[in-house]
Formats: C-alpha cells, sequence, structure tokens
C-alpha cells in the first residue's frame, strides 16, 4: 500500500514539472510549482510512515525492546514545508496579480517581449 505513495508522489512532482516546462500562463506555472510542492510532501511523509508503528509519546515503563515508533522528524518536515509552501504560493499569487495590472496579460511570452 505505501508503494502507491510512491507512485503518486512521483506522478505529482513530474505533472508538475510539466505544467512548468510547457505551460506559458503564470497561474498554470503557479500551480505546477504547487504540484511539484505537494508530491515532495507526500513523499516525505510516505518515508517516514512504518506500518504497525505507534506514535513517540510513551511513559518510561511503557518502553520495551518490543515498542516501534514511527519518526516524527518527516512529520515535522513536511508541516514546515506546507507552511513554506503556503507562503510562497501567496507571493507567487499576488506578483502574478501585479503582472496582470500591469501588462494586462497572462502569458509569459508576451511579458517578456514588452520593454519599458
Amino acid at each position: 500500500m505505501i508503494i502507491m505513495n510512491y507512485i503518486a508522489s512521483f506522478i505529482l512532482v513530474g505533472l508538475g514539472i510539466f505544467c512548468i516546462a510547457t505551460k506559458r500562463n503564470l497561474l498554470k506555472i503557479c500551480i505546477g510549482s504547487g504540484l511539484i510542492d505537494y508530491g515532495c510532501n507526500l513523499l516525505i511523509v510516505s518515508v517516514g510512515f512504518h506500518d504497525g508503528g505507534t506514535a513517540p509519546i510513551f511513559a518510561i515503563r511503557e518502553l520495551t525492546r518490543a515498542s516501534f515508533f514511527v519518526d516524527p522528524v518527516p512529520q515535522a518536515l513536511t508541516l514546515t514545508s506546507i507552511v513554506i509552501g503556503a507562503c510562497s504560493t501567496a507571493m507567487t499569487l499576488s506578483l502574478i496579480i501585479m503582472i496582470k495590472k500591469q501588462y494586462g496579460t497572462l502569458k509569459a511570452d508576451k511579458i517578456r517581449r514588452l520593454k519599458g
């Protein structure tokens, strides 16, 4: 079942790279970068998952050799990545709004040709 997470994360990253490389609309490029972000988050969470593991919250007397815990570091990294991704997406969208006001278009090819 965990292999499906790896496949889905690689598909999301691949779709994001495809959107960034082939699309010329700035909103579609922003969506592609979001897909890459979501794919990386899914990959990090999938790497940190252990089947049958429990949360690493325990009392010292409950700890035995048979205890099997899930690593909390990938979850913390993913949470940080979600916050950073939301902030960078908000910044990108605000820049896209300003470009639309300034140039009147969202086509990257037309914006590159403008001088001034």
